[in-house]
């Protein structure tokens, strides 16, 4: 679908309008004064960029183009990963005048996956690629910032080599990006230690290409799989490795959906969140009061290293994005940094205080179980504010809820794959982010010292 047939809002380009643009992540369009597409481009934070944008200090071509906007437009997105993948698609099916002239390679890059004992995921251009080639190739990309992008955010996820065995491990390998390191286990004597690393690299492989693949909900499948078997057998450290690697993956690509379905509805974000705030009011009604609507959310977070600098975090989504003006960090000032039940009590007790100036949420959500939700429960429950646990085991929300008797009890919802579960994961893992920056800014402080 070309953009020209893309029902697209053309935003006349001045300084008060781009101060008035979304600061979602997405895609951005340039349009001249005959509405024929200048340039398309990608952000996290689409406010921001398009102010970059009006700044004296331009590169000779940037200011040309944009000497000749007249009009933007703007389709935000879900994730970083679904902002790269429409701008690819775009700037392929139209090559706007400007992305042409202002990319910064002279052909497209694609990644290539090469077919070896140990693959390796490298870049190449397309004069590189021979038809003799038995490697797996993805793009092309419309630049090498978007390739590095991925690659970075894979890396992190489904660490891989750029390299062949050699005689010692990379230095990736000493930043956990390239574990196992395949010159490490070349060095393995043992035949069966030596498949079963082989086999954890080549799995890490087969991830990265189904995530280039598009095929994200398999990963997550398989993953999640991963994690209930070794939970069954007991093997609770290696179920906690990928849980970790699952937050992190939804972290970055949830949800993911066809590029095309934000060119045919430029309103899709809004229509996403909504449905995933019905769902989730859906799934916790039957157990507690609750309004059906619900705009603003609050989750809570702890974190602190063996019982040191200990802090907490309060996130804010309205309409399931995130407002960071209303996000709070808590310098824990109880004395027993490690106990996780005082810090919430000392939290929830501010977030008391502090109801009127800083606005009153329809829902909160604690990081935890029964019992942190019991702290918050006991310190806000005359505020009638609906509050409910998020326990990561399972993804569980744990509610608060009435027998028919009158007495409290608490019921465990294991959260289903769906709209509810991207909301909460996105909120407890922003709350999680935003815990650790101050933990570690703390902690770098101390450092210093």
């Amino acid at each position: 679908m070309k953009l020209t047939s893309i029902i697209l809002t053309k935003i006349p380009l001045t300084k008060e309008n781009v101060k008035n643009a979304r600061r979602d992540v997405g895609v951005y369009v340039f349009w001249d004064e005959e509405q024929k597409p200048l340039y398309v481009g990608k952000s996290t934070n689409l406010h921001n960029r398009l102010e970059s944008y009006l700044r004296s200090d331009l590169e000779v071509k940037t200011k040309t183009m944009i000497s000749l906007a007249r009009f933007f437009s703007t389709i935000p997105v879900t994730s970083e990963i679904e902002s790269l993948l429409l701008e690819a698609k775009l700037v392929k099916e139209n090559q706007p005048k400007y992305n042409i002239e202002l990319k910064d390679d002279k052909t497209p890059l694609y990644i290539k996956i090469t077919k070896e004992e140990f693959p390796r995921v490298v870049t190449a251009r397309k004069a590189d690629i021979e038809e003799a080639d038995t490697a797996v190739y993805f793009g092309p990309f419309p630049s090498s910032t978007s390739v590095k992008m991925i690659l970075r955010l894979l890396r992190r996820i489904f660490p891989y080599a750029q390299h062949s065995p050699g005689k010692r491990a990379c230095l990736y390998a000493q930043l956990g990006l390239c574990r196992p390191c395949p010159s490490t286990i070349v060095q393995i004597e043992d035949a069966a230690l030596f498949n079963q690393t082989k086999r954890e690299y080549r799995r890490n492989i087969s991830y990265i290409k189904l995530v280039l693949s598009g095929k994200m909900k398999r990963v997550r499948k398989t993953l999640t799989k991963k994690m209930e078997d070794y939970s069954k057998n007991e093997a609770y450290e290696e179920a906690k490795h990928v849980r970790i690697l699952l937050e992190k993956f939804d972290y970055i690509t949830q949800p993911v959906n066809p590029a095309h379905h934000f060119m045919k509805n430029p309103n899709l974000v809004s229509d996403i969140r909504q449905k995933e705030i019905n769902t989730l009011v859906q799934l916790i009604k039957p157990h507690m009061e609750i309004t059906d609507d619900i705009r603003r959310i609050e989750c809570f977070d702890i974190a602190h290293l063996s019982g040191t600098h200990p802090t907490a975090s309060m996130v804010t989504f309205i309409d399931g994005e995130s407002d960071k003006t209303l996000y709070r960090h808590f310098k824990i000032k109880q004395k027993k940094g490690n106990d996780d039940y005082a810090s919430l009590t000392e939290v929830a007790k501010r977030r008391k205080f502090h109801l009127e100036d800083w606005g009153r949420p329809d829902l909160i959500i604690v990081d935890g179980g029964k019992g942190q939700l019991g702290v918050f429960m006991n310190i806000l429950s005359d505020t009638k504010i609906p509050i409910i646990g998020l326990a990561k085991r399972f993804e569980t929300f744990v509610i608060p809820s009435k027998n028919p008797f009158g007495e409290d009890s608490i019921v465990e919802i294991r959260i289903p794959e769906g709209p509810a579960l991207n909301l909460a994961q996105r909120i407890r893992n922003e709350a999680h982010r935003f815990a650790r920056r101050l933990h570690h800014m703390q902690i770098h402080r101390e450092l210093l010292k």
